[in-house]
C-alpha cells in the first residue's frame, strides 16, 4: 500500500463523514493513534506495520493488553481511538451487556479455536468424567461447545447458535466435567485439567502450536473473525482509514501466513 492509496483512502472517508455517515466532526485526526490490542498475534501485525504507516505519516501507538475487557472499556471511554482483538459476537456481547455502541471497521484475520492437553494425544485418550477447561465469555464458551460438538464429545440443543451455554449439552456421553475460566488463564492450567479450549491468541503466546499441538481445531472456514474496532465518531477518522486498509493489505496477509504457518489465517 503505498502513499497516494492511504491518501485516497483517507479522502473517502472524509467525504462519507460530509455525507452524514454518522461521524463526529469534532474527532480529533493528528496526533498518534492509540491502538489497543492483545500481545499474540495483534500487537505483533501492528508492530509490523507501524513503520510502513509511519513513512506516511501515520503515527500509531500500541498498548498491548492480557484480557478482552479493558481494551473495550477504554475505547468506550475514549482512552483508546481503536482496538484490535475481538470477533464479532464477542463485541456483540460486550456492547449487549455494558450497553455501548463500539462497531467493527474492518475484518483482519481468523484464529482457529483449538482444543489441547498435556496429559493426552488424542481425543479418543480422554477417559470419562474428564475434566476440561473453557473460556467463560458468553461468545467463547459457545465457540467452544460448538467445537467439541463438530469433535464428537457432546450434542448441543442447537448445533449453530453462538451463544450456547454448558446448559444446552443435551448430550455428553464421556460425561465431560467442565470448568469455566477466564481466557487468559487458561495455558496456566493446562497441567491442572484434562484438557483445555484456548483462544489462538493465547495459545500462541504460550508457545503452543496450534497446528501441531491442538487434539482438535476450528477449520479454515471459521467465521470468527478478528476485527479493528472503533466508537462511531471517530470510525471516519483518515488514521483509521488508513490503518484498517494496511491491516487488510497484501503485504499483511503475506506476514500473516509466513510468520504464523496456518496457525492464524487472513481473512477473505
Amino acid at each position: 500500500m503505498n502513499r497516494r492509496s492511504l491518501l485516497i483512502l483517507a479522502a473517502a472517508a472524509t467525504a462519507l463523514a460530509a455525507c452524514g455517515q454518522g461521524a463526529d466532526k469534532t474527532a480529533g485526526t493528528t496526533g498518534p493513534l492509540m491502538v489497543g490490542a492483545t500481545a499474540v498475534p495483534h500487537a505483533e501485525i501492528l508492530e509490523h506495520i507501524k513503520p510502513l504507516l509511519a513513512a506516511d505519516g501515520i503515527q500509531i501507538e500500541i498498548k498491548v493488553f492480557n484480557d478482552y475487557v479493558q481494551p473495550n472499556t477504554q475505547l468506550a471511554e475514549g482512552r483508546l481511538d481503536v482496538n484490535y482483538f475481538q470477533t464479532k459476537p464477542y463485541l456483540d456481547e460486550f456492547n449487549a451487556s455494558r450497553g455501548s455502541d463500539l462497531i467493527t471497521v474492518a475484518g483482519v484475520h481468523v484464529e482457529p479455536l483449538g482444543a489441547y492437553s498435556r496429559r493426552f494425544r488424542t481425543l479418543a485418550e480422554l477417559p470419562d468424567r474428564a475434566e476440561v477447561a473453557v473460556p467463560n465469555d458468553a461468545s467463547s464458551i459457545g465457540r467452544s461447545l460448538i467445537l467439541l460438538q463438530k469433535a464428537g464429545l457432546v450434542r448441543l440443543r442447537d448445533p449453530v447458535n453462538p451463544l450456547q451455554t454448558l446448559r444446552d449439552i443435551v448430550e455428553n456421553p464421556k460425561n465431560l466435567r467442565f470448568r469455566e475460566l477466564e481466557s487468559a488463564t487458561l495455558p496456566r492450567v493446562l497441567d491442572q485439567v484434562d484438557m483445555a479450549v484456548i483462544n489462538t491468541n493465547y495459545a500462541l503466546d504460550a508457545r503452543l502450536n496450534p497446528r501441531t499441538d491442538a487434539l482438535t481445531l476450528e477449520g479454515a472456514d471459521s467465521p470468527y473473525v478478528n476485527y479493528l474496532v472503533a466508537r462511531p465518531d471517530n470510525r471516519a477518522d483518515p488514521r483509521i482509514v488508513a490503518l484498517a486498509a494496511m491491516l487488510r493489505s497484501q503485504a499483511v496477509k503475506d506476514f500473516i501466513a509466513q510468520k504464523y504457518d496456518g496457525a492464524v489465517i487472513p481473512a477473505a
